[in-house]
């Protein structure tokens, strides 16, 4: 009896503890809770832990599928091309799942990756919430910015694929201070960088500023929630990035994080929680 007792205790537990694991070549994901379903897609360099206090509070009311990309924590790199090979792997992802209907929250790359799947004229997702993400990174760090001009063999990826450790740490330490007001996650974002499989650091991101959605996003058909970190640049700069880089987007609301830079969930966890949650509702 008490064997029985136990057994049935357990059942209980698993049942209200649901968590799945599944990885693919180009992509692991964990999924966590149940309900309506929500795919979390991480910023370049991050893991789907980036997440965590967004996950602990959407999960107890929806399916959360936290994504992790190939290259980065521990999930082993892919051969490129790496992008385009995540967005149709994450196509095939959705279709195998039934997420067609899904909310897509991403932040940076994840947030780009989120309006380029929502720009295929089949979407039906539900919503698409972007957090401190653009249409065309490209466009806004590359003056007269063409994506067909931009090499995969040229000399500055070349110096950061022969840059030793020590100066890639270094790096990593000035990119991490300047990504976050929150001095304590400064280490987290840097581990994240330093642990990227390096060829996917260089070549990835030369595939992300050659993604240039500008005009494709005018297909969206879906409503888009923007929240945009308004640090280190200031609001006014910051408003005018976005209002020109969305202006193809036709249905979309926009929402400024006051006091935070690139990592929003670091710098205002309970503004960014907040938005979100309103936005589900």
């Amino acid at each position: 009896m008490k064997t029985y007792k136990n057994w049935i205790i357990l059942i209980t537990i698993s049942v209200f503890s649901f968590s799945a694991y599944t990885q693919n070549k180009t992509f692991s994901v964990e999924v966590k809770g149940s309900g309506d379903p929500i795919l979390l897609i991480p910023g370049f360099t991050c893991t789907g832990e980036v997440w965590k206090d967004v996950v602990d509070e959407l999960s107890k009311t929806n399916e959360c599928h936290i994504f992790t990309l190939a290259g980065f924590g521990d999930v082993p790199a892919i051969e490129t091309p790496w992008l385009s090979t995540i967005k149709s792997e994450m196509v095939h992802y959705i279709n195998n799942n039934d997420l067609q209907e899904a909310t897509i929250i991403g932040h940076s790359l994840g947030g780009t990756i989120g309006l380029w799947l929502a720009a295929d004229e089949n979407s039906e997702f539900n919503k698409i919430i972007v957090v401190d993400a653009l249409p065309s990174t490209g466009a806004l760090m590359i003056p007269n910015f063409d994506s067909a001009t931009l090499a995969y063999d040229s000399p500055y990826n070349q110096r950061l694929l022969d840059m030793d450790a020590e100066n890639f740490e270094k790096m990593a330490d000035q990119m991490a201070a300047g990504m976050s007001l929150n001095k304590e996650k400064h280490n987290q974002i840097k581990s994240w960088i330093i642990n990227t499989d390096r060829k996917t650091y260089v070549y990835g991101y030369t595939d992300l500023l050659k993604l240039d959605l500008r005009k494709a996003i005018g297909e969206i058909k879906v409503p888009v929630t923007i929240l945009a970190a308004t640090q280190p640049y200031g609001e006014v700069m910051v408003k005018k990035t976005y209002e020109e880089q969305y202006k193809n987007l036709k249905d979309y609301t926009i929402h400024y994080a006051k006091e935070s830079a690139h990592f929003i969930m670091f710098d205002q966890p309970q503004w960014l929680l907040e938005a979100i949650t309103n936005e589900l509702l």
